[in-house]
């Protein structure tokens, strides 16, 4: 297998391109399992053509490559065509977009009947890539899963050391093959948690993936970092405010992150459409002085209101390419701190 040398101009290069204003990242890289959840609350069975088709309608959304620099793909979508025969990541080349690959195969629990989970996909990965160049894939995401659960003192010290360290492993061998790592430590939003936890974890989180990336020698400045946002958990009867999430965030992300790495580009993690872009933008309005790129990497935030336009009917795909460049634009504007809650209700 020939590995190749890392080219730290290149990966700085394609760090930067995908996190500047005014343009972020589509995450399109939904697992079978997850895409067939979702297209089963638009009563459309999930085939191999239907997924094709509604990926189709996502990337070839007229004027998508003004607000999107990049998409996450699933290793089902690299291998599928648009109508006119031509592979989607060649597609997305052709229009300025640069296509990326979800490389990681799942979480699965760190223990026997534990209820934290680690995720796998180190085994078999420089073969994976090897592929991927090959394709002119340029970039890739790997997720971290970091549940919350005080009554079950989770998250455990042992999870996020596992967490931290399967992701720096992956950063660095990823950047063995000039591409760019994303990488994604999540820490849920799904408990009953306070914002003030959410800060404490994120930060502990972050010390010790940025531990495991420097004992790793990864290029700091060829990565992205896809984090969470510090926010409320979704039962917690307290629900902290735009303004204290974007503080809370940017205090714990200056905390945490060092200025070599290019870009930020945020989760959603299950908030509404709305929330994430305002979030995006707040912060963005709060950062001055901060030396990141701060963007979005988005999935279900960017596609909800396309996939629920769609339906599975053809006759539909213009109206719900418009909702995806509807909020493709509306997170743009965020990135520049130009958003206003009034633009919801504005048409393309």
């Amino acid at each position: 297998m020939t590995k190749i040398n890392m080219n730290k101009e290149k990966l700085n290069s394609i760090a930067n391109t995908l996190s500047n204003s005014p343009k972020g990242i589509l995450a399109a890289d939904e697992s079978t399992n997850t895409i067939t959840k979702r297209f089963d609350t638009i009563n459309v069975e999930s085939n191999n053509e239907n997924r094709r088709r509604y990926r189709e309608l996502l990337f070839t959304s007229e004027n998508l490559n003004k607000y999107i620099s990049g998409v996450i793909l699933y290793d089902e979508t690299v291998h599928q065509t648009t109508t006119d025969g031509v592979y989607f990541p060649q597609y997305l080349k052709s229009i300025g977009i640069i296509p990326g690959i979800k490389v990681d195969t799942g979480a699965v629990p760190v223990e026997k009947k534990s209820f934290e989970k680690v995720t796998e996909g180190l085994d078999g990965l420089q073969k994976r890539l090897e592929k991927y160049y090959s394709q002119n894939l340029e970039f890739t995401k790997w997720r971290a899963i970091i549940d919350v659960d005080k009554s079950n003192d989770i998250p455990s010290e042992y999870s996020i050391d596992l967490n931290a360290h399967s992701l720096s492993r992956y950063a660095k061998i990823v950047q063995d093959y000039e591409m760019v790592p994303i990488v994604e430590p999540e820490v849920l939003m799904d408990g009953a948690h306070d914002i003030v936890t959410c800060y404490e974890i994120t930060s502990n989180v972050l010390k010790k993936v940025f531990e495991a990336l420097d004992k790793q020698n990864v290029y700091l400045g060829g990565i992205l970092l896809k984090p969470n946002m510090v926010i409320s958990g979704k039962k917690c009867e307290q629900q902290a405010s735009v303004e204290e999430v974007s503080t809370m965030t940017l205090k714990c992300l200056n905390e945490n992150v060092p200025k070599e790495v290019p870009g930020i580009v945020f989760l959603s993690g299950g908030q509404s459409n709305e929330l994430a872009t305002q979030h995006l933008n707040q912060m963005n309005k709060d950062s001055e002085g901060t030396q990141w790129n701060i963007s979005f990497s988005y999935g279900r935030a960017l596609q909800q209101p396309c996939l629920s336009s769609w339906m599975g009917n053809d006759s539909n795909i213009e109206k719900a390419q418009k909702e995806l460049l509807k909020r493709s634009k509306l997170n743009s504007e965020a990135t520049s701190a130009k958003y206003s809650i009034e633009d919801e209700n504005s048409l393309l």
